[in-house]
């Protein structure tokens, strides 16, 4: 398996030129390029069969976002093409479709309809994988290792409020990172799945708002049942300057359930235990974790680190 890195800074260790293998054995080998720089990607795709990219840019300045997401993808793209790339995965984001309320959807249901520099940026991406042929996977929230974002960010909102929001909230549709990763490998993997298709990956079963907040709090020990709950209206109200914390407010008052069952019977996966059974198991690691990134105030950040390509049985790499 090769794994396409970014430059690191010159005060940081370079990295090894191989890495530890995965799970039966499979080497990894790394090599260095930039989404921002065209030039760099220039033979990174030779030799595989299959390109799996889960790189992108959230939040900051919107140059940087059109060079990463939207441009970036396409000389991607461009390279796996040059190089007989067979197949091409992009792991992109419900946000596409913008605010809900989504409930129950399916692909091809709701029109693409970004509201963000970061979601249109990244709806152009998926142009160009789909015209050639590419598979888009869209999840909506993404829990466990690597999260900065969504359970940071219901943490940021319950401390911000000082209080636990109350009456109906939505479903939200939810996948760990390990799982998200089998599916994203299995489409790799697949040459005949997906093909030129959109696919929602999601856990079956949506999660309650209100279940999701009540993990996050107990998470770090928050709002024992003496703290009273507070109206979403009020919330909102109170939290008119705090736009992170806002953010993830109108995100939890509202349906976003994507459902799609065909992409697990498709590749073969299996969405195994719900967000009750597993999110526990990362606990330790939120509480450890780097504070959530504001993209209204704060640094910009990838939510991947690189793009990663499965090599072909006669490589050798």
């Amino acid at each position: 398996m090769r794994l396409l890195v970014r430059t690191r800074p010159p005060a940081a260790p370079p990295p090894a030129a191989d890495g530890p293998p995965l799970p039966g054995g499979v080497p990894i080998e790394y090599v260095r390029g930039d989404l921002t720089d065209p030039d760099s990607l220039r033979g990174v795709c030779d030799g595989v069969d299959a390109v799996v990219h889960c790189a992108a840019q959230v939040g900051g300045d919107p140059r940087l976002l059109l060079r990463v997401n939207d441009l970036g993808t396409a000389a991607l793209v461009e390279e796996a093409r040059r190089a007989g790339v067979e197949r091409f995965v992009y792991l992109s984001t419900a946000a596409v479709h913008g605010r809900g309320p989504f409930s129950g959807v399916r692909p091809g249901q709701v029109p693409i309809a970004p509201v963000s520099d970061t979601s249109r940026t990244r709806a152009a991406a998926e142009r160009h994988v789909l015209a050639v042929g590419g598979t888009v996977l869209r999840p909506h929230l993404v829990y466990g290792a690597g999260d900065r974002w969504v359970v940071p960010g219901v943490l940021t909102l319950l401390r911000a409020l000082g209080g636990r929001p109350e009456g109906r909230l939505g479903r939200q549709s939810m996948i760990d990172a390990a799982t998200l990763g089998n599916v994203l490998l299995s489409a790799a993997l697949a040459p005949t799945v997906g093909a030129g298709r959109v696919h929602f990956v999601a856990h079956p079963d949506p999660v309650p708002g209100d279940q999701l907040l009540t993990a996050v709090a107990h998470t770090y020990g928050l709002l024992p049942e003496a703290v009273p709950g507070i109206a979403v209206d009020t919330a909102r109200a109170r939290l008119r300057e705090h736009a992170l914390a806002r953010h993830h407010l109108e995100l939890l008052a509202a349906d976003h359930w994507f459902t799609d069952d065909a992409v697990w019977a498709d590749l073969g996966c299996d969405p195994g235990a719900g967000f009750a059974e597993r999110f526990p198991r990362y606990a330790d690691r939120y509480r450890n974790a780097r504070p959530v990134p504001d993209p209204a105030t704060g640094p910009t950040h990838r939510t991947s680190e690189a793009a990663t390509f499965v090599p072909t049985a006669s490589s050798g790499s």
